[in-house]
């Protein structure tokens, strides 16, 4: 950390260094965008791994995650504070640098009303365009007088913007069109089942071909982070199971691992397995239910009865020990919430046994189908550097050969105890994608069949205190989820309740290159593209 502090000095020696988990330093707004090019061309930071809208009160920024994949993932986080011209605030905008900055800084736009110059499409992403306020910012105003509900469609949806700083420092504002007048656009959702949940698709086409693609959230937008602020830490739990459902054990592990990171707490072992068991379940049962909701929607019914018919022996698994098939409340602050079930390891066995089966009878009746290798393959493309601009982890960026799973890169519970092989392949496409998830199901038995004769004995979790607080500070934690790389940020100034939370969701990047990816393919390839990706829509809309 010394080394990196030493050479981040030498490209800006007047870095404001902060004490804290990782690595934090402020940078003065004027010189953002320049230090932001130093770091990623002379540093090596190539991922941006998350932008955290903050408002402390005082003042409004963001706080910056970048990693360096080439220095073993190294992480470094930075501190902006927004400029101010007259009643407006701004900071320079990096998607010229990270693409994957495009969503991010609009999300923090819409939240916070920082405005991002240089950013080409300053919209809002999950509100109306019309909204009044911006939710996450202390001052608020929830009065639900001032957004009354409108039934009527937004008149300037099409409206865009971008801002410049003049010589005087003031902020100008340059109105701009998504789309041209005679752009022929059609709506796909948000009620569409292909769509994967409440989401809708404004494609501009060219008789069949897709030009461009705007991406329309904010219909099942829940405010989570907003009311995570008024909660103590153990009611937060149970967001983290209903943002990507299919992901639940995964993302519910990570914000217990941030709130024992922060509280210094040491997880029994038992219950370190059992979690890392879980996770892998898990895993299993959103790629069997990507594997067939992929062949659902490429016209595939019985495909589809095949996914779903091992996926109910791995819910049968979830509900004897957690009593719940999909919200399963399981994971809780110092380890799991109930031991496991008496059947637990038999019925882990016999889906073990069964598998390796059962994928044949898969990979036979859809893998090999040549409809659905004309359908998957060459469609989609996302090639490896694109993948790492956008952030695309989990089995979408494996897919594109970018080693990224964050299990390998910083290992947590038992994975660093476990064989199991990063499946990557170079195919760039969506049947890559979508053969990683495949392989990824092999792989998460290989970590199962090494684990569930060596569940130690032992408590299930660590004593707590029944009014938890977490020392002032900020956290940071990764875990890799069924979609990829999920992250939990916690800022506590030493209350019951949370300052800040902000989960950085994978899906929020993934639906973040539907644009790229289906442009110049059929209208009938973006309903491809976006199963091969697999995004969750609830884990968007947070």
């Amino acid at each position: 950390m010394s080394d990196l502090k030493d050479k981040i000095l030498k490209i800006y020696p007047a870095a404001q260094f902060e004490d804290g988990q990782d690595l934090l330093f402020s940078v003065e707004e004027k010189d953002w965008l320049k230090v932001a090019t130093l770091l990623k061309n002379d540093l090596g930071f190539d991922v941006l791994t998350a932008v955290v809208g903050m408002d402390w009160k005082e003042n409004r920024g963001v706080i910056y995650y970048l990693t360096a994949t080439a220095r073993n993932w190294e992480m470094v986080s930075v501190k902006v504070l927004a400029a101010k011209s007259g009643d407006d605030e701004y900071i320079h905008s990096v998607t010229s640098l990270w693409k994957v900055a495009n969503f991010q800084e609009r999300e923090v736009y819409d939240m916070f009303g920082i405005k991002f110059v240089g950013h080409p499409d300053m919209r809002r992403f999950f509100l109306r365009n019309d909204w009044v306020g911006h939710p996450l910012r202390k001052d608020y105003d929830a009065n639900p007088a001032l957004n009354p509900i409108r039934l009527e469609e937004e008149t300037n949806e099409d409206d865009t913007r971008t801002y410049e700083v003049d010589a005087d420092g003031k902020l100008v504002e340059k109105p701009g069109k998504l789309f041209e007048k005679n752009e022929y656009v059609v709506n796909i959702g948000p009620q569409h089942p292909s769509t994967h949940g409440v989401m809708r698709f404004r494609a501009s086409i060219d008789g069949e071909t897709v030009k461009k693609v705007d991406v329309v959230s904010g219909y099942i937008h829940r405010g989570i982070e907003k009311l995570s602020e008024g909660l103590g830490y153990p009611q937060l739990l149970h967001f983290t199971d209903r943002m990507d459902y299919m992901s639940a054990h995964q993302n519910r592990h990570c914000l217990c691992m941030c709130i024992e990171k922060a509280l210094g707490l040491e997880v029994p072992r038992r219950a370190q397995v059992i979690r890392t068991m879980m996770d892998e379940l898990m895993r299993i049962s959103s790629h069997l239910l990507s594997f067939g909701c992929t062949a659902m929607d490429l016209g595939a019914t019985t495909a589809f009865f095949y996914g779903f018919r091992e996926r109910e022996q791995v819910l049968d698994i979830f509900e004897k020990t957690c009593g719940a098939r999909m919200s399963m409340n399981y994971n809780v602050i110092g380890g799991v919430i109930a031991d496991l079930h008496p059947d637990f390891v038999k019925d882990v066995k016999a889906l073990l046994s069964i598998m390796p089966e059962r994928l044949k009878e898969y990979h036979k009746v859809f893998s090999g189908n040549l409809i659905a290798k004309n359908r998957l393959v060459g469609v989609g493309m996302l090639k490896k550097e694109d993948a790492i601009n956008y952030a695309i982890t989990g089995p979408s960026g494996r897919g594109s050969n970018w080693s990224c799973d964050c299990r390998k890169k910083h290992p947590y519970a038992v994975y660093d105890e476990v064989q199991f092989d990063e499946v990557l392949l170079d195919g760039c496409d969506s049947y890559s994608r979508y053969m990683v998830r495949m392989k990824e199901i092999e792989q998460s038995c290989r970590i199962l069949e090494q684990l569930v004769d060596r569940i130690p004995e032992g408590d299930i979790r660590a004593q707590v205190p029944k009014i938890i607080k977490l020392p002032a500070g900020r956290w940071y934690q990764q875990v890799e989820a069924s979609r990829g790389t999920f992250g939990v940020y916690i800022e506590s100034v030493g209350e019951k309740t949370p300052f800040r939370v902000h989960f950085q969701s994978p899906c929020f990047n993934l639906v973040g290159v539907m644009d790229l990816c289906c442009s110049g393919y059929m209208i009938a390839d973006l309903i491809t593209i976006g199963a091969a990706l697999d995004f969750v829509i609830p884990d968007i809309d947070r």
